[in-house]
């Protein structure tokens, strides 16, 4: 989702965003991209020597630009199982494809990097449709999911067979997720992985479905318990991005932002058994932060392993504005 107010995130006085990328010329196909990346040496720059941060290990991070202006807008992220290859999408219907390249352990920067139009069930380019406003992703099983802002739906990708160039079919949701508020839809959503009671079901969670002090919706498509449930907001932080770790466990990625006071990051951690229709989740935070380390508006999350250790990887959407960056950062569950 874009922030509601276009400010400055560290206090500046508000200012007019850059174009929004999709009025640029379209383009009919694939786009090589050169990503540019400058390491981020320490996540809390007033304490550079600091890597623990509550449960999470900060092992890096990266500042990203690219060389093509539809560039920007990560708002959902997928990494395969050993971390190399990486899927993102932009909030305006774009595929964002690349390697990881590592230099002395630490995530360096990113090769063979396209974007792509995402397309749509006819073959026609999402962001020349209603669907445009893509906001959450997840790869299972060779199948991509996107969740897709102000119009509520979710759709579904082929992924193993045809990669960029699947076409989108819609998967059947419940009337409560078309009622949704216009802004506030599926920011989240992940498969529940083979460890879990809702094995190979489809969860997404929206944004904010209510009032600030309101909980938020969530709905289960599948698996042997479909239905709704709803999740514990606090200090009107929203839902921006979910993953699943491998015991079954959600890690929930939430944002607070405010216009001339900068913007929160937390990471809740939700037990997996608590997840059944009709349920109010809540769970521990394992990482708290806000402008005092390197942060942005961070939209998307994924979890890999890596030899036995579990990885976090967290991405910010610029909303295509030269006020924002695009920060990639990577931390260990500890």
């Amino acid at each position: 989702m874009r922030l509601t107010r276009r400010a400055a995130l560290a206090g500046i006085a508000t200012a007019p965003l850059a174009a929004p990328a999709r009025a640029q010329p379209l383009e009919p196909g694939r786009i090589p991209l050169t990503i540019s990346a400058r390491p981020i040496a320490a996540f809390e720059p007033r304490s550079p020597e600091k890597t623990r941060f509550g449960q999470m290990i900060f092992r890096g991070g990266l500042v990203l630009t690219g060389d093509h202006p539809r560039f920007g807008g990560l708002s959902g992220l997928w990494r395969a199982a050993d971390g190399r290859d990486l899927v993102a999408v932009t909030d305006n219907g774009f595929w964002l494809t690349a390697k990881a390249g590592y230099r002395n352990g630490r995530l360096s920067g990113f090769d063979d990097a396209e974007l792509a139009p995402i397309l749509g069930t006819s073959g026609r380019p999402l962001h020349r449709s209603r669907y445009y406003d893509t906001e959450s992703l997840t790869i299972a099983d060779g199948v991509a999911y996107l969740g897709v802002e102000r119009a509520h739906e979710i759709l579904r990708f082929d992924w193993a067979r045809d990669g960029i160039e699947a076409r989108a079919r819609i998967v059947p949701t419940p009337r409560e997720v078309k009622r949704l508020p216009n802004n506030r839809g599926l920011e989240a959503i992940g498969v529940a992985p083979p460890g879990s009671p809702l094995a190979g079901a489809l969860v997404a969670i929206s944004e904010r479905s209510g009032g600030e002090e309101d909980p938020t919706l969530g709905v289960i498509i599948g698996g042997r318990q479909p239905g709704l449930f709803e999740v514990k907001r606090h200090n009107d932080f929203d839902i921006t991005d979910m993953a699943f770790l491998p015991d079954g466990d959600i890690l929930l990625l939430e944002r607070w932002y405010r216009s001339l006071r900068g913007v929160g990051l937390r990471i809740r951690r939700i037990p997996g058994a608590a997840l059944k229709p009709g349920a109010l989740l809540d769970g521990p935070y394992l990482l708290d932060v806000d402008l005092g380390q390197e942060i942005d508006n961070m939209e998307g999350m994924s979890v890999h392993q890596e030899r036995g250790r579990t990885i976090v990887t967290l991405v910010s959407d610029d909303n295509f504005s030269f006020l924002q960056r695009t920060i990639l950062l990577e931390f260990e569950l500890g």
